[in-house]
């Protein structure tokens, strides 16, 4: 019997344009990059120049102060651009698809019969542990650490996310092999959502399954952490993404890098919203083409719409990305009677608009913020959204004061600037909060190591 934890604390945001479970045919891409901005705080070494021939599998930058990390080709062609940007910083290297997806050939192998080393030593070089974050900091694992525990999440609690279990079918396979070779490295901790039924999860071997049940952020990783096993300071843990796991199944079951995903393009502003098989760092014209209802100015996301980041047309798939989200930008113009009107159909979490009076509707949120940024307002706003172990309000209030020690009191090691996204969206002051998470744990990385 697996052990279950009810979160309390919350909020799902009911979005229209969810997904069904059905999947769309999208034409391969001709171009496909991988982004250092997606690989938190690696400083990027570019290896290869313009008119390289390259396979799946082969470096294209490493990480300079760990050489060892490689970053790799999603797949085989040419290298056409590496695009820097102000102080020559690399922004992306794009590669053109030759159409034969070749991977190098790294031999399947038995996981159990590879010591933790020499499973750590098979994902450098295949580029996969690239994939692997780490808490703290919420940066790309360092190869030379040994975790206390890894972590992996199975399922995404965020508006319009991609359910996992269509993603896993078919997969099931390499997706135990994943946690059996991770299983190798520290005791494995797999997470499951209270509505999943696959058997692929809930009898997952060589694991210590834990079932969530309740409100975003229940499926955010950091939560889970904090509900499990919280980080104290010295420790490091390790977290996965579900998808990244099969990734390393395939590596050890096939011999080859394959970094096929299932995306799903969602919203409001999307015909048919649907699942895809991508390859990660495709063009996402590829995806979005023909299937948008272009009657409104729209923001195309890479991701979802409380973490993820607005791409062009033409941008591509971030690394981590499993979803691609289209809302309005702007939606309507001035309102009757302005903020008096009842407003049914506008989302609110407070009671100001009688849209409360139906919960179980679906709402459709444009991109404006509606108000600008001002003093933070210490209202409990963030308590009521956030479930961890932690004060939220105090945290801010200390990294934005530049005060390490009451951070490190007040629980900055367990989290990630996804776990503020949800204090974020409900916060009446219209602070970036992610961003100031983000700059807190980079200022407290910085003296500590």
């Amino acid at each position: 019997m697996h052990r279950v934890v009810k979160i309390s604390k919350g909020l799902d945001i009911n979005l229209k344009g969810a997904p069904e479970a059905t999947f769309t045919s999208v034409q391969s891409a001709k171009y496909y990059a991988l982004m250092p901005a997606d690989f938190t705080r690696v400083t990027p070494k570019v290896v290869v120049a313009p008119e390289d021939v390259v396979k799946a599998g082969d470096t294209l930058f490493v990480d300079k102060n760990a050489p060892e990390l490689r970053f790799v080709s999603p797949v085989s062609g040419k290298v056409v651009a590496v695009n820097r940007g102000e102080r020559r910083r690399v922004l992306s290297i794009v590669v053109e698809s030759d159409g034969k997806f070749e991977s190098v050939d790294y031999k399947a192998k038995d996981v159990f019969s590879l010591s933790a080393e020499e499973v750590k030593n098979n994902l450098l070089a295949a580029g996969l542990f690239a994939f692997i974050r780490q808490r703290p900091y919420d940066v790309i694992a360092a190869p030379t650490d040994t975790p206390r525990a890894i972590f992996v999440s199975t399922f995404d609690s965020k508006p319009l996310a991609v359910d996992f279990e269509v993603a896993l079918k078919g997969n099931e396979e390499d997706f135990q092999v994943g946690l059996d070779a991770l299983s190798r490295i520290a005791p494995l901790f797999l997470n499951v959502g209270a509505k999943q039924t696959s058997v692929a999860l809930n009898v997952a071997k060589n694991v210590t399954t834990t079932v969530f049940k309740g409100p975003h952020p229940a499926g955010n990783v950091g939560v889970q952490i904090n509900h499990i096993a919280p980080v104290n300071k010295g420790e490091v843990v390790w977290t996965v993404g579900a998808e990244e796991v099969i990734f390393i199944g395939r590596l050890f079951n096939k011999g080859k890098i394959d970094f096929t995903r299932t995306v799903a393009l969602a919203g409001s502003e999307v015909k048919n919203p649907s699942y895809s098989k991508v390859v990660l760092g495709a063009q996402v014209s590829t995806l979005i083409d023909g299937r948008l209802d272009n009657t409104n100015e729209l923001r195309i996301i890479d991701g979802n719409v409380l973490t993820g980041k607005k791409i062009a047309a033409d941008g591509f798939l971030g690394a981590f990305s499993t979803e691609v989200t289209v809302i309005p930008e702007v939606m309507g113009g001035d309102e009757m009677f302005g903020w008096i009107a009842p407003r049914f159909s506008m989302f609110s979490t407070s009671r100001s608009y009688f849209s409360w009076l139906f919960p179980k509707r679906k709402y459709t949120i444009d991109a404006r913020i509606k108000g600008g940024e001002r003093h933070m307002i210490m209202s409990n706003e963030y308590d009521k959204v956030f479930p961890m172990d932690i004060y939220p309000e105090y945290l801010i209030k200390a990294i934005i004061t530049g005060n390490i020690d009451k951070m490190e009191e007040l629980g900055i090691y367990e989290v990630a600037p996804e776990d503020f996204a949800l204090c974020e969206f409900v916060d009446s002051s219209k602070l970036e909060l992610q961003r100031i998470v983000r700059e807190g744990l980079d200022k407290l990385r910085a003296e500590m190591c």
